[in-house]
């Protein structure tokens, strides 16, 4: 397959098994991260091939030699995943060592989580998507990464905002430090919409007409990658620190998952993000040697 062109995100390929990462993130060398495809996974028809939800009736195993290559690509494996559980609010939940494999390995405790944090080395943070617009953020100087799950009830409600809110409020992050991925998602090019939705847009202080473009019919196009990186500003991320996607699940549905493209029968993508073991094992490795 031909892999579309892309400004803002680099493409990356394991035996087969294709992912995105984001220059900027990459650069940060506490940080790992990845945004799935559906390309590289063990899961048949109409889930082919990277399927990363068990809650689509897919075969479960399947499903989880799925994580198994996915997470082994950033360098992880299954039982360090701790997964959202979505339902398009703004909780946040603080992630830590006690929650590592839910969602994927063992229950989850927890329901009605659509953003996860932590600052503990070895997790990786996992949110899900077929439209809905991923949110990676990580602070350099506090060392803190988070994912948020931005559908467009989660957009329109500021996720993008209270994530950065609560990673300063819990872990003493400053907003000009950070530095946030929007990851593949539906584009401005295809999220259509009718009056109500945009009417609870319209809400938001930071949505005006560079937003939207009007269609015959009460039918509007909504950006969804710049209301959150407006949202994202707003809450004090500099402008320069966001990285904006420029790839459309809608219109690529051969290598990403889109409900508007598929409908119900489908798989999710991934979002992945941790901090990084290796620093503190060379740090420990360095103190035995001592």
């Amino acid at each position: 397959m031909d892999l579309p062109n892309s400004k803002t995100l680099t493409a990356r390929n394991i035996n087969g098994l294709v992912y995105y990462t984001f220059p900027a993130l990459d650069a940060l060398d506490f940080v790992r991260h990845g945004v799935s495809t559906r390309l590289g996974g063990a899961s048949r028809s109409p889930y082919d091939a990277m399927n990363l939800s068990f809650g689509r009736g897919d075969d479960p195993d399947a499903v989880g030699e799925n994580f198994r290559r996915f997470c082994a690509a950033l360098g992880g494996k299954p039982e360090d995943v701790v997964l959202s559980r979505q339902e398009h609010h703004v909780n946040i939940r603080n992630v830590t060592a006690v929650d590592r494999g839910k969602g994927v390995t063992r229950e989850r405790d927890y329901t009605d989580v659509d953003g996860l944090i932590t600052d503990e080395p070895g997790i990786l943070l996992c949110t899900q998507y077929a439209d809905c617009v991923p949110l990676l953020f990580a602070d350099p100087v506090k060392k803190v990464v988070a994912a948020s799950h931005a559908g467009w009830k989660g957009t329109a409600a500021g996720i993008g905002r209270v994530t950065v809110e609560k990673m300063r409020a819990d872990y003493g992050c400053d907003p000009g430090d950070m530095m946030v991925g929007i990851a593949p998602s539906i584009g401005p090019c295809c999220f259509e919409v009718d009056a109500p939705v945009l009417e609870a847009f319209q809400k938001l202080a930071v949505f005006d007409e560079g937003c939207f473009t009007a269609k015959p019919h009460d039918k509007y196009m909504i950006s969804l990658w710049e209301v959150n990186r407006r949202s994202l500003v707003a809450a004090g991320v500099r402008p320069g620190h966001i990285t904006v996607t420029d790839l459309c699940t809608r219109c690529r549905p051969d290598l990403f998952w889109s409900h508007r493209a598929a409908g119900d029968k489908r798989g999710s993508l991934a979002a992945m993000i941790g901090v990084n073991l290796h620093d503190k094992r060379m740090n420990e490795r360095n103190m035995n040697n001592r």
